[in-house]
């Protein structure tokens, strides 16, 4: 309640010092190579620091892992880009069709997904392990398609037997592109800290600057930044052991074993280097970065344009018990009735 309290306080009290637009960088390089010089075209802040702030995101057509057809490419032609992305642009105007017994799901005016690739058209978010592939130990691979096998599917029991994205509470340390809607996240910084909210789950994450000590596990870790040159690094840890709920995406379960490190890299007016390197000795035989732009150019991206609103997820939300309800009717289990 104080994290929040305080970040809601970071978030009012600073509000965007954006300069004008410039140039958009186009040399390719990572923001961990950009660091050690300065970028005069990138905005800053009154007091010298690199400017983050604003409204981002990361949503893209390009998948974290490179699909099996482009093996042993990096990238994509600009015929299979456009190919690609016109593809995107209509089925983001079809409406799912479902079968028999299928309640369906939302329609397409409640998801905000993308309609553009990466602007290097790179075929994967992953740049590390050159194969752009999740590097999954055995257990980690076992974990995944069990998630994926009881998403929507499996026992319901009760309430932890639905994920915790299901439940309302998160879907892990908030990465600004991974949903089909919600996918903005809002920055501000003073000297002392930066303050990160995501627009799914209203996660908002205060990353003090000043190398202070960790003091207490979280559902999201406890993030710490520091500036390298140009580039802002937050190293987040010591995440509240929860790996025993059920997660949509199971390597993004909070759990003590696991450890991230993002950098974020001011390119220009509505241009910004993202980078991730996630590390879990439990999920993964040895630690995957992946790289993309973030950019406050919405319509570039083909996602909705405007403000950041409230993320209500369970306001009237009736659902887990409808669900659970009816799996009693089914007779799929024998618990007490709901009322």
């Amino acid at each position: 309640m104080k994290l929040a309290a305080a970040a809601a306080i970071a978030l009012t009290m600073v509000a965007p010092a954006l300069a004008q637009e410039s140039a958009r960088s186009t040399d390719g390089r990572s923001g961990s190579k950009r660091s050690a010089t300065t970028n005069t075209r990138a905005p800053r802040t009154p007091w010298g620091a690199p400017d983050v702030q604003g409204q981002w995101t990361g949503s893209t057509i390009t998948p974290l892992e490179r699909p099996a057809r482009f093996a042993g490419r990096t990238h994509l032609t600009a015929e299979e880009a456009a190919t690609m992305e016109a593809a995107a642009r209509k089925r983001n105007i079809e409406e799912p069709t479902v079968g028999a017994g299928d309640p369906g799901t939302y329609n397409q005016v409640w998801f905000d997904p993308a309609a553009a690739g990466l602007p290097d058209r790179r075929t994967s978010l992953i740049v590390y392990p050159p194969d752009g592939l999740l590097p999954y130990t055995p257990q980690g691979r076992v974990a995944a398609k069990q998630a994926a096998e009881h998403y929507g599917r499996g026992a319901r029991d009760g309430h932890e037997d639905f994920d915790t994205g299901e439940r309302c509470l998160t879907d892990g340390l908030p990465l600004p592109y991974w949903t089909g809607y919600n996918n903005n996240v809002f920055i501000v910084q003073t000297p002392q800290y930066v303050a990160i909210h995501a627009e799914m789950f209203h996660d908002i994450r205060l990353i003090p600057l000043d190398g202070r000590p960790r003091v207490s596990p979280q559902w999201l870790g406890e993030s710490r930044g520091r500036w390298e040159g140009d580039t802002l690094v937050v190293e987040t840890e010591r995440f509240l052991d929860k790996s025993k709920y059920w997660w949509a995406t199971s390597w993004r379960g909070a759990r003590p074993t696991l450890k991230v490190v993002e950098r974020f890299t001011r390119i220009d007016a509505e241009t910004m280097d993202y980078e991730f390197t996630w590390t879990d000795p439990t999920q993964f035989a040895r630690s995957w970065t992946a790289r993309y732009p973030l950019t406050t150019n919405q319509a570039a991206r083909g996602v909705t344009q405007g403000p950041m609103y409230e993320y209500a997820c369970h306001e009237g939300n009736f659902s887990i018990v409808n669900v659970l309800r009816g799996a009693r009717a089914l007779g799929d289990i024998t618990g007490p009735p709901l009322r």
